[in-house]
């Protein structure tokens, strides 16, 4: 059978509401790098669920301290066994999934005493995962496209200067730019976070919905939607919805595939700044298939 053209009117209509679907498109982060028996990065990027993998965590630095990756089983950075990652990081990045590196994270040594100690650590930072050079770097000569703010301990002070210094560098060092994301907690405004994602520097904020009984979406739609629209005001590019990948994940703050589908992404998918859903992680993700059943929602 013949198919009919469009008349002007229909094309027009046709275009608009792919723009719109276009507009309201969201991405999924997912957290890698801290469980036995998860894919591997390359793996993980291959699914194509994700728009960005972030490896945890560099969760020893500042303070004078010699900085310190954990991937748990997945190598063991003393002996230079994780630099293989390059070529895992690399293949991520030719199939478009940005790749950060994680600092902090709810159990670790870290922090910053001064803004000298921030550009250090900036320092370290660009030489050893960025656009710098060094003969250490933990995870080979591939060049990660950020860094994420996972803030939960070691005091609030400083980490403005380090995303300041973060960014500087990247502008004043001649290749890609530097990412900078951050992932604080749900209560508005963050107590470790709050200063850094102040700055305007941040591309994106990835904030936790869950183990915070009191803004997560089991505490109402309008007390979630209390915190959501706070977190609007933040001057950063893009907000996630920040949850567990499955119950097992987190202590509180779980929400089923179906329910976050029919009865969450709904409430934040039309906010001007909404980017998409953070889980945490790519081990309990998959355990769920929890990605694949939100993807086409997002």
């Amino acid at each position: 059978m013949a198919s009919r053209a469009l008349t002007p009117m229909q094309l027009i209509g046709t275009v608009f509401v792919a723009l719109l679907a276009t507009c309201h498109a969201g991405g999924i982060a997912v957290y890698w790098g801290q469980n036995d028996g998860e894919a591997s990065l390359a793996e993980t990027c291959a699914s194509g669920n994700y728009e960005f993998v972030i490896i945890a965590f560099l969760p020893k630095f500042g303070k004078g301290q010699t900085p310190r990756v954990d991937l748990a089983s997945h190598c063991d950075p003393a002996s230079g066994g994780c630099t293989g990652q390059s070529k895992d990081i690399r293949a991520c990045q030719r199939r478009g999934v940005k790749v950060l590196l994680s600092i902090g994270g709810g159990d670790g040594s870290y922090g910053l005493s001064s803004p000298g100690d921030a550009r250090q650590v900036a320092m370290y930072l660009w030489n050893n995962f960025l656009g710098g050079s060094s003969s250490s770097r933990p995870l080979g000569d591939a060049v990660l496209d950020g860094i994420d703010f996972d803030i939960e301990l070691g005091g609030a002070k400083f980490w403005d200067d380090l995303a300041r210094d973060l960014k500087s560098l990247g502008r004043s060092g001649g290749g890609r730019r530097v990412v900078l994301s951050a992932a604080p907690q749900c209560p508005f405004p963050d107590e470790w976070d709050g200063g850094a994602i102040s700055t305007g520097l941040f591309d994106a904020v990835w904030v936790q919905f869950y183990n915070n009984p009191e803004c997560q979406f089991s505490a109402g739609r309008g007390a979630f939607m209390d915190a959501w629209r706070k977190w609007e005001s933040v001057p950063a590019g893009r907000l996630f919805l920040g949850l567990p990948a499955s119950k097992d994940a987190a202590g509180t703050g779980f929400v089923p595939a179906g329910e976050l589908n029919s009865r969450v992404l709904p409430l934040i998918r039309g906010s001007p700044k909404y980017g998409g859903v953070m889980l945490w992680s790519k081990y309990y993700d998959d355990q769920t298939g929890y990605s694949s059943a939100i993807k086409s929602h997002v």
